[in-house]
């Protein structure tokens, strides 16, 4: 069990803005910096612009911050990169679909070592479904073949799962990825399948982050559920649990995995400890806003939920627990805090994205 490192900021009551916010999903821990300090290289994160890559690039930095940080995206928003850069991650340019670029982006020889591959494709998956089998299937076998050298670490989903019942402990490593229909599910297992053949074929180290909704203040499935009692909308209970992590437990446990990995690569779970009843977490925003849920639909005896069993041996408890998270996210939506504008249709059970 984790307990609170004297070294580290206490866990607060609020964060007031996003540079709070941010900063302090940023620290790292002493055992990541522990866990850096066994690996040698530098360390480039593929598709660092997404909800989960900036703050993953500013926390490898602060634990490592003798080696070089590089964030690779389109960075179509400028502002991401000057924020990047003013904390020290080296930024390239670059698109992931285009393989003649994939050859330019550093590899050993220019001393990297390690690789966090976060790029993916989701959302709209269901209109334009070539795209999500390029993104999520294609690109990882040009990436696996091309940084066979280095170390991957490669996020992947809970959803290459089956559901499982909610009254049990969730889907362990061992289940095999038979996910429902779908192109984005099916397309993950893809995703997996690629990296896992890279590391057969050239004996790449890696491990495939399979995780279940990190959340901030931002985004997340505690946003959404908190967005909506709030507003006095309804709260579709049809899948009726969650998992969820603090996304900076998540990006922590994703870095500690470049010390951990494995040859070939293989699968572990990410996600926080508990099963999360969506009607309870109703009830306790509705609690903290003084309001009464609108539920509707009825809870399925299944959902995507995840035993991690073999994150907790290696990293402990995560650092944020939910009750924390949930008085964050409550205190935040009340205050009218940003929103990321990207709901994680987490009832979804079609698999159309």
């Amino acid at each position: 069990m984790r307990t609170e490192d004297a070294t580290m900021t206490p866990l607060p009551r609020r964060l007031e803005g996003v540079e709070a916010l941010e900063t302090f999903m940023s620290e790292p821990t002493p055992a990541l910096v522990a866990d850096l300090a066994r690996i040698d290289g530098d360390i480039m994160v593929l598709g660092v612009g997404g909800k989960m890559g900036p703050t993953l690039a500013r926390m490898a930095r602060r634990a490592a911050p003798d080696r070089r940080i590089i964030g690779v995206a389109r960075f179509s928003d400028p502002a991401l990169r000057a924020s990047l850069e003013r904390h020290g991650v080296e930024c390239i340019a670059c698109d992931l679909l285009d393989r003649d670029a994939l050859q330019r982006l550093p590899k050993v020889a220019d001393g990297v070592r390690n690789l966090v591959f976060m790029a993916g494709h989701k959302f709209g998956a269901a209109d334009n479904p070539s795209l999500t089998w390029m993104m999520n299937v294609g690109v990882p076998a040009m990436v696996a073949e091309t940084f066979r050298e280095l170390r991957i670490v490669t996020f992947s989903t809970a959803c290459v799962y089956p559901f499982v019942p909610v009254d049990g402990p969730g889907a362990g490593e061992q289940v095999p990825a038979t996910p429902p229909p779908g192109d984005y599910a099916w397309s993950c297992v893809g995703r997996e399948r690629m990296f896992e053949h890279g590391s057969q074929r050239w004996g790449t180290p890696g491990r495939l982050l399979r995780l279940s909704y990190a959340i901030d203040m931002r985004y997340g499935v505690l946003h959404d559920v908190a967005s909506s009692v709030f507003a006095g909308q309804p709260v579709d209970v049809t899948m009726g649990h969650a998992d969820v992590i603090w996304q900076g437990d998540a990006n922590e446990q994703a870095l500690r995995l470049l010390a951990h990995c494995t040859t070939p690569a293989t699968p572990i779970n990410v996600t926080g400890p508990r099963h999360t009843p969506v009607r309870w977490l109703a009830a306790e925003f509705g609690r903290r806003f003084g309001r009464t849920p609108v539920i509707s639909g009825q809870e399925a005896s299944t959902a995507w939920l995840l035993d991690t069993t073999q994150a907790q041996a290696l990293f402990g408890l995560p650092r944020v627990p939910l009750e924390t998270m949930i008085d964050w996210v409550a205190d935040w939506v009340q205050r009218g805090g940003p929103s990321l504008g990207k709901p994680t249709h987490f009832s979804t059970r079609d698999g159309k994205y």
